[in-house]
C-alpha cells in the first residue's frame, strides 16, 4: 500500500536533490576540461536536456559516458581534484560497493534504492552514474543482443546475494558457465569483425544490446541542460534513437517513478561563512 506522505516527501525533495546533483556534474565537467578528458550527457541525462531543457521532471540521477580508456584517467586524477564531501566511488576505493557502474557520490546526502544493501559499508549518498563506453565489432544486432543480455544477466546473478539451497548452487554453475562461454565468443568475434563502426556500454552494463555509431557521438558536442552547457553526442537525435526510439513520447503518468526509493537530500546542514 502507498503511504501519500513519503510519496510527497518523496516530491518535495526531488528538485533540492536534482540540483545538488547538477552541481555534482559540473565539478565533473570542469575536471575534464581542465584534462581534457572527453565526456557526455548518455541516457536519461541527454533524453531530458533534448526533451525537457534539463532534468526530466521525475527523473533522480544524472548519467554520462566516457571510453573506457578515458575513464581511467578521469578516476586517477579525480580523488585529489574533486571539492570536499564528494567521492570517487569505484570497486577499488569503495570494495563493498558491487554496482558495476563507476560513481561520484556526495557524502552529505543520503539515497537509496531497491537493490542496496543497508548492511553493507559502503557510500550511499546521491551521485551521477559514469558509463565505461568501449568498441564494438560489427555484428548483426540480434548476435549482440543476445551475447550482452546474457553476460549483463548472468553478472547480475552471480554478484547478486545468495542463499544456501539447491537453486542457489545450480544457478552458480549454470549462469557462471553461461557468463564465461558468452565472454568467450564475443572475444572471439571481436577479434575477427571490424570495430571501426560501433561502441557501447561494457557488456555487463548492456542487458539491451545497445550500439551508437562512432559518428553519431564523434566529433562531441555541447547541449544545454538546466541552462548550462555539457558535451554531448555529435548527434544526440540518432544516439536517443538507438536508446528509446520514440524518445519524444512523454510516458503515462503511471510510468513517472523515481529511482529511489528514499532520498535526503542534506544530512548536515553546512554552516554558511
Amino acid at each position: 500500500m502507498r503511504n501519500s506522505y513519503f510519496d510527497r516527501y518523496l516530491k518535495q525533495n526531488l528538485r533540492t536533490c536534482q540540483l545538488k546533483q547538477l552541481s555534482i556534474l559540473e565539478e565533473t565537467d570542469r575536471i575534464c576540461r581542465k584534462h581534457n578528458i572527453p565526456y557526455w550527457l548518455d541516457g536519461g541525462s541527454l533524453l531530458g536536456a533534448m526533451r525537457h531543457g534539463g532534468f526530466i521532471p521525475w527523473d533522480d540521477d544524472i548519467d554520462i559516458a566516457m571510453r573506457k580508456e578515458d575513464l581511467k584517467r578521469f578516476i586517477a586524477v579525480a580523488p585529489s581534484e574533486l571539492r570536499p564531501g564528494l567521492f570517487m566511488q569505484t570497486p577499488e576505493s569503495d570494495p563493498e560497493h558491487t554496482d558495476p557502474i563507476y560513481k561520484i557520490r556526495d557524502l552529505n546526502s543520503l539515497y537509496l534504492e531497491s537493490g542496496d544493501n543497508l548492511q553493507a559499508n559502503y557510500q550511499k549518498g546521491l551521485y551521477i552514474d559514469i558509463f565505461p563506453f568501449i568498441d564494438y565489432p560489427s555484428l548483426p544486432k540480434k548476435w549482440v543482443k543476445k551475447l550482452s543480455k546474457g553476460i549483463s544477466t548472468s553478472y547480475s546473478i552471480l554478484h547478486k546475494a545468495h542463499y544456501y539451497s539447491l537453486r542457489s548452487f545450480v544457478e552458480f554453475f549454470w549462469f557462471g558457465a553461461k557468463y564465461h562461454l558468452f565472454r568467450a565468443i564475443w572475444c572471439i568475434l571481436s577479434a575477427i569483425y571490424p570495430k571501426d563502426t560501433y561502441l557501447s556500454n561494457v557488456l555487463i552494463n548492456n542487458g539491451y544490446g545497445i550500439m551508437h555509431r562512432k559518428d553519431s557521438v564523434f566529433p562531441l558536442g555541447e547541449i544545454e541542460f538546466e541552462g548550462k552547457h555539457f558535451s554531448a553526442p555529435c548527434n544526440p537525435d540518432a544516439y536517443l534513437k538507438d536508446l528509446y526510439r520514440n524518445y519524444m513520447d512523454v510516458p503515462p503518468e503511471n510510468k513517472r517513478k523515481i529511482h529511489a526509493i528514499y532520498l535526503h537530500p542534506e544530512l548536515i546542514r553546512e554552516q554558511q561563512p
